[in-house]
């Protein structure tokens, strides 16, 4: 309770209040999670949309004299209104002219969606057992799980039949995952989509159009649909496995802001609200308190770098949580030691193997080699993508190869006219593999700011042609992003994986395979993806130094 309380420094506004600020929407603890723990997080922040220094003007106070300014409970399937009903009016807290509103806290679920957990027969064995009432649990939860699959189905449809998504992904994996040189690197392209996403709903004019053009929108209604579709698709909370997106909103409480993109950031993004002072030490802990919430405490050393600027004017935060184990843990009694080829040494690693009893889908192009393991949550894998000797991984990455491969559907799409399916990878074939793989615990900090001017998304950063007049900041000062950048982390073992990575905006190939059996041993660079429905990637990094 003493860190919420450090954390709620600054935030002017009632304890419970400050409390719930820091802590993210908990719709039941995850007692039942069977197995081996695995996960995958993502923390994008845009922020630091900042004031230019040196210009006329202030913001206008937010105050009771002023009841046009309010920011009113947010409403729509990710919103709850901090627990208020919808229209309901939120107080103003705090003395002066610097003033705070209640906050909004999400609901992370599908839309019309209520999903009881899972029950088991221990719930409600007992000496009067109960078998109507377990019946009535297990419809209850299946019903739930048919109507989460409708929406997950239809999302994934609107993805496969709109795949400008994939263009980003390709042309942002270029830009930000080549050139690491002999140092590991790491990227999330979804959790970047997501934050863009939002940043565009704050950005009007050119600035606005270079966003939907990178990120292959037509309209901001049109990228709002993708971005449901987007984050519906990649939507999972049960005893399985969890992926979800979370989004908040980080307001100075000296300013006002256009209430209509509030809503819209609310209702489209499930972006929950908060308010404090720009560039207080209690507001940038309460800042690091939710992404160390959202992100289970994974990227708390990260975490302890992001503050904002006292000129900020707005902090726009996007994570990604996702937690599964693989589908066939490895048997740690097998781990072996062996070389890891680095580039620039050879260094001692440990591996992972599956034996020869493995048998999966051996996948090969021109320059690479690949294989999948699954993960329980069944259509989440992490891929693992070997370069020919001689090939590197930038090649592989820089010429879209590897890219192509990805987000192909595998084994191909289903035909109703020819009852078959069509379109699968070419070069595969079902063997049994001896894979080695090395345990690894790669991190890396990216710069975007180049990388996205390079995608187009150039105006944001430049105070003399940028547009916000979307945001309805109060303020006579122009506005632009002032720093981009990208930590991430990604660990696998035994057991799964954990990752987790964050942005800041303040705002191998190989021949067809010669025998039955194949050895699959990374013990040089390559490249890994984790990817969901619909074959887009949440992570993709390069392995140089599996051991950091």
């Amino acid at each position: 309770m003493k860190r919420y309380q450090k954390a709620n420094e600054g935030i002017h506004a009632p304890e419970e209040v400050k409390e719930n600020a820091v802590r993210p929407s908990q719709k039941r603890p995850y007692t039942r999670w069977m197995g081996a723990v695995a996960a995958v997080l993502a923390v994008a922040i845009i922020g630091g949309i900042a004031l230019w220094p040196g210009r006329a003007g202030g913001p206008t106070a937010l105050s009771n004299e002023h009841p046009e300014n309010s920011i009113q409970p947010r409403t729509g399937p990710g919103a709850d209104g901090a627990g208020r009903s919808p229209g309901e009016s939120v107080p103003t807290y705090g003395n002066g002219s610097h003033k705070a509103f209640a906050l909004v806290e999400a609901v992370y679920q599908l839309p019309e969606v209520e999903e009881p957990p899972m029950p088991t027969w221990s719930d409600f064995h007992s000496d009067n057992e109960d078998e109507e009432a377990f019946q009535q649990a297990e419809n209850a939860w299946w019903e739930a799980l048919e109507a989460r699959s409708k929406i997950v189905n239809a999302a994934r449809y609107k993805l496969a039949e709109n795949r400008t998504i994939g263009g980003f992904i390709t042309a942002s994996t270029a830009q930000f995952l080549t050139g690491a040189g002999e140092d590991n690197r790491v990227y999330s392209p979804l959790n970047l989509y997501m934050a863009l996403a939002m940043l565009a709903e704050t950005a009007g004019g050119d600035s606005r159009q270079q966003i939907l053009d990178a990120l292959g929108a037509d309209s901001i209604e049109a990228l709002r649909e993708d971005a449901a579709a987007v984050w519906q698709n990649y939507y999972q909370d049960d005893d399985m496995g969890i992926s979800v997106m979370a989004n908040s909103l980080w307001l100075r409480d000296d300013m006002s802001y256009s209430q209509d993109t509030l809503d819209t950031l609310a209702a489209n993004y499930y972006a929950s609200s908060f308010a404090g002072e720009m560039g207080s030490a209690g507001y940038d802990q309460a800042l690091r308190d939710w992404v160390n919430e959202q992100t289970r405490g994974v990227l708390t050393e990260q975490a302890d770098g992001l503050s904002f600027d006292p000129a900020t004017v707005l902090g726009l935060v996007s994570t990604l949580y996702f937690k599964a184990a693989w589908s066939d843990p490895f048997n740690p009694d097998s781990n072996t030691r062996g070389v890891f080829h680095s580039p620039d040494r050879d260094v001692e690693a440990e591996y992972l193997h599956y034996g020869e009893w493995f048998h999966t889908q051996y996948y090969w192009g021109e320059h690479f080699s690949a294989i999948g393991l699954g993960f329980q949550t069944g259509s989440y894998r992490m891929w693992l993508i070997l370069p020919d000797e001689g090939y590197t991984v930038d090649e592989l990455v820089a010429g879209g190869e590897a890219m192509e491969f990805l987000m192909w559907d595998k084994y191909g799409v289903y035909d109703r006219e020819t009852d078959e399916y069509v379109g699968a990878w070419p070069n595969q074939e079902f063997l049994r593999v001896n894979l080695s793989l090395p345990k690894f615990d790669v991190s890396s900090d990216l710069e975007l700011a180049d990388g996205l001017k390079a995608l187009g998304i150039t105006d944001v950063f430049d105070s003399t042609v940028s547009n916000f007049d979307p945001l309805g900041a109060s303020t006579d000062d122009p506005l632009c992003v002032g720093k981009a950048g990208h930590a991430a982390r990604v660990m696998i073992d035994e057991e799964g994986c954990t990752a987790a990575s964050y942005v800041d905006l303040m705002l191998c190939g190989a021949a067809p395979p010669p025998d039955e059996i194949v050895d699959f041993t990374l013990d040089r660079p390559f490249l890994f993806a984790i990817t969901g429905n619909s074959n887009l990637p949440l992570f993709l990094g390069v392995v140089n130094q599996p051991n950091g």
